[in-house]
């Protein structure tokens, strides 16, 4: 399945924040992590990530911290903040909404009922 660039790029937020909010990774891992969830159906580059993360730590809803792994690679582990946690809240009611609303015109043509 092809997702739509759009589709991508307005579920990235709610998406790190989410993982996230399991606890604290690094890039290549929520990378594997997105894949794993979406059963391989959505596949992020570096080149997606790394500007939202960027930006989610600008706004302050992630910190992140460099750490030497035990492989002796340094990573940049990211965590979502109280604020990163609030954003996240705020924009799950608002997938909500545009999730019942797709259901409802989905359920509606199934019926064939005029009014949703």
């Amino acid at each position: 399945m092809d997702i739509q660039k759009d589709l991508v790029a307005a579920s990235a937020t709610p998406i790190v924040l989410s993982l996230l909010r399991h606890g604290e990774s690094y890039g290549y891992a929520i990378i594997r992590s997105v894949r794993e969830v979406s059963g391989d159906r959505i596949e992020w580059t570096d080149g997606m990530l790394y500007p939202v993360l960027h930006r989610l730590e600008a706004a302050g809803f992630v910190r992140s911290t460099w750490r030497t792994a035990d492989s002796g690679r340094r990573r940049k582990y990211y965590r979502i903040t109280k604020q990163g946690e609030a954003e996240l809240a705020r924009l799950r009611e608002q997938w909500d909404v545009v999730h019942d609303a797709l259901g409802r015109l989905a359920q509606s043509r199934k019926t064939g009922a005029d009014d949703v």
